[in-house]
């Protein structure tokens, strides 16, 4: 672990496994039917991993379009060479029409006045717009409602600008097998498409089954399948596990800064949370902080790895740093085979020997879920890909 590659300017990164990133995407692709397509969703950098090198390698590996959350995560796929289709996951606002059109971006559409200006953005430049319609379900967060879309699409359809390129809506519940508000939402989105079908409304790609939905769900596969966080390797609902494997993508790593022996008595980190309680013992300091995504409210009930071992953090989380503690004489099982030195690697995220830490584990210890836990260390440390 000490021959880890670390940046040069602080010692503390991210590292992305795009060959584990590529083995996730194929898993996917190989559970859609012939002709159904996969949408990657690459939203807030990428969960953390960063988008455009995740882009490509998932490009690689069977996807063969994207969806991002912002018209500037779009702008910035494009001016990275991005080319494949990229979706806006909702409706932006009205004065970035121009923009959409420029960078052949697709936003989700679910206003008259939002398509129509869109429309006007696109005929002005001689182009034409592609959309997506939005349909809101029972999610309630987005979308025309259910019984509104014929209209709209009435409303909408003599534009020259415009092309409706897929129609699609979101699951809230499809992490869980047997509900019936999935069912409830799954019936409505159908009888939707088929009323927009009846109306002689082309519907363009018909999508809804997000990561949780494509392995529960091979039902509503339709014509593509929006994965997410799946691809990264962290499951979404425990009932995916014995479904398909996935391997963990990010690991968070840092190195050791500044060790000590402090007195027996002395405090740690802002508001001496914790006191040295004997002898022997190390408290060593780490480049990583809550403005990194190391969550303040983890201080003092979270493990890092050093040596093949868990050590505990001790203190209050900082800003910009950690310490954790290595009691010398403690059992094996609970420190490294040596005395902790500067510049040790330490792990708190990934795997170090037989122990690992994953973002589940984390995910339980701050009361949420595994998506915050990665999209929160993407905020700050550099990116090393591996």
């Amino acid at each position: 672990m000490d021959r880890v590659t670390s940046p040069a300017t602080r010692w503390s990164w991210v590292e992305v496994n795009l060959a584990a990133l590529r083995r996730n995407t194929s898993a996917f692709r190989r559970r859609l039917g012939r002709g159904v397509q996969m949408m990657c969703v690459i939203k807030a950098d990428a969960y953390g991993h960063g988008a455009v090198p995740c882009a490509k390698t998932m490009h690689a590996a069977g996807a063969s379009q994207f969806a991002v959350a912002t018209v500037s995560e779009g702008v910035a796929l494009r001016e990275a060479g991005i080319e494949w289709p990229v979706l806006v996951l909702s409706e932006p606002p009205v004065d970035c029409v121009g923009t959409l059109v420029e960078h052949d971006l697709m936003p989700a559409v679910y206003t008259a006045d939002f398509a129509l200006a869109l429309g006007e953005a696109a005929a002005a430049r001689g182009r034409v717009a592609r959309y997506h319609l939005a349909v809101d379900t029972g999610m309630t967060r987005i979308g025309v409602r259910r019984q509104d879309a014929v209209e709209l699409r009435r409303t909408i359809d003599f534009h020259r600008g415009l092309e409706c390129a897929g129609t699609f809506t979101h699951f809230a519940t499809a992490d869980t097998l047997d509900d019936w508000d999935f069912a409830l939402q799954l019936n409505r989105f159908r009888e939707v498409v088929a009323a927009l079908r009846g109306a002689g409304l082309d519907t363009g790609l018909v999508h809804c089954d997000n990561t949780p939905g494509t392995v529960l769900h091979p039902e509503c596969h339709f014509d593509m399948c929006r994965v997410g966080v799946g691809l990264y390797g962290l499951h979404p609902a425990d009932a995916t596990r014995p479904m398909i494997d996935l391997e963990p993508v990010m690991s968070v790593r840092g190195r050791v800064v500044r060790v000590i022996y402090p007195n027996v008595g002395d405090g740690v980190g802002y508001g001496l949370t914790y006191r040295v309680p004997k002898k022997n013992i190390q408290v060593a300091t780490v480049p990583i902080g809550y403005a990194d995504g190391l969550a303040r409210e983890l201080s003092n009930n979270m493990d890092v790895l050093v040596g093949g071992a868990r050590c505990r953090q001790v203190g209050n989380i900082c800003m910009d740093q950690f310490m954790f503690a290595v009691d010398v004489n403690s059992a094996r099982a609970y420190r490294p085979s040596r005395p902790v030195e500067y510049g040790d690697v330490v792990t708190v995220i990934g795997e170090d020997g037989d122990e690992r830490i994953g973002a589940d584990e984390m995910a339980s210890l701050r009361n949420t879920i595994n998506y915050e836990v990665v999209c929160d260390f993407g905020m700050r440390l550099e990116k090393i890909y591996t």
